[in-house]
């Protein structure tokens, strides 16, 4: 076995995780994945806890599941909740034998699964949980990168000294943390206005994604304003949207558009109410993660990005007691922020053309 692949293991359960003795180690991963699933069980064995693998995700099982299924008899299945309601800790591991196993899947047979499956998302949220990637064939094939290169990448972007990360990305927390209005400016397809009072940044230093290498947080719901275009391709259940547009009043999307496969953005914005509200406002931060790669869990990190996500915002960003907006989908998109760019914190712009004002080569 590649030693990679053990560290990769053994940051998940170390540094991600944090994995005791005692714990129940829920391994979800598909067979593309398998040399990372018994180093995962060996490294959690190690540390005194209990694995379980379920090889159950967005590959041919499931796609096989949801072409058959009628969307009108779907409901929470008791057996999965119950597994996620008896888990200490969740790993997912993303890895594929075709990157586009999903794509034949109805979109009202996949809002209706993410609706039923919303109780059991709640019930791993609530564990330990942690998603990352292993560097299949497949995901290199999609990343235009043969397997070594990929794998390199991979690797290179998990074994990072988190630590340092996590003091970089500080600065930019403490920034929207003390702000109260964010304005993201890109050429004159996007300006948009939102408020982030009373939110919280959450500096994701590879705790529930590895890679980690963001800044998160959740807008007011009703407060954001103005027009965003994706420029970077949206990947939705094997679907490549190309150029999404959308247009917020009152915190809610009224217009929407998209070169190529418009009706996948719909049916996003379709599933249900808070599918038409912003969840989430990201800011990259990873500068190892240097190029575009068709997989979010590495894309939205890319230092000179925004990604924003349409759907549920993540309860760690909201006030005590308050509820954020809800829905079944957590939808990422990304603006490319490399040129004529800025975000601006309260009147005061603190990114420009991708660089931080706290970094060198910051022009006013």
């Amino acid at each position: 076995m590649d030693p990679r692949i053990r560290e990769h293991a053994e940051t998940v359960v170390d540094h991600s995780t944090e994995v005791e003795p005692g714990d129940n180690v829920v391994i979800s991963a598909p067979p593309a994945a398998e040399d990372l699933t018994l180093a995962l069980s060996e490294v959690v064995g190690e540390r005194g806890g209990f694995p379980l693998h379920v090889s159950y995700r967005k590959d041919a099982t499931r796609a096989a599941f949801l072409r058959a299924v009628d969307p009108d008899g779907l409901d929470t299945p008791d057996h999965e909740l119950a597994l996620a309601e008896a888990a200490d800790v969740w790993i997912h591991a993303r890895a594929h034998d075709n990157v586009a196993e999903m794509s034949d899947v109805p979109g009202e047979t996949m809002s209706a699964f993410q609706k039923a499956h919303l109780p059991i998302r709640e019930e791993i949220l609530d564990t330990t949980w942690v998603l990352t990637q292993f560097p299949a064939p497949a995901d290199a094939q999609n990343a235009e990168m043969s397997t070594e290169e990929y794998e390199e990448f991979v690797w290179s972007a998990v074994g990072k000294d988190w630590e340092a990360q996590k003091e970089h990305q500080q600065r930019m927390v403490d920034i929207l943390d003390a702000g109260e209005e964010v304005r993201i400016v890109s050429g004159d397809t996007t300006d948009l206005t939102m408020s982030v009072e009373g939110m919280t940044t959450i500096n994701d230093h590879g705790k529930n994604n590895l890679p980690g290498g963001e800044v998160f947080t959740a807008p007011v719901a009703d407060s954001v304003e103005g027009e965003v275009l994706f420029d970077k391709p949206l990947i939705h259940q094997g679907h490549e949207v190309e150029d999404a547009y959308l247009r917020f009043e009152g915190g809610e999307v009224v217009d929407h558009a998209a070169s190529k496969n418009e009706e996948v953005l719909a049916s996003v914005l379709d599933t249900d109410e808070g599918a038409r509200r912003l969840g989430e406002l990201g800011i990259g931060m990873n500068r190892d993660i240097d190029r575009f790669t068709y997989n979010m869990l590495f894309d939205e990190k890319m230092g000179d990005t925004v990604h924003l996500a349409v759907g549920r915002a993540y309860d760690e960003c909201l006030p005590e007691g308050e509820t954020g907006n809800e829905s079944a989908v957590h939808v990422d998109m990304i603006v490319d922020m490399a040129e004529d760019s800025y975000i601006a914190v309260d009147g005061e712009i603190v990114q420009r053309n991708g660089t931080f004002r706290f970094e060198d080569g910051f022009e006013e």
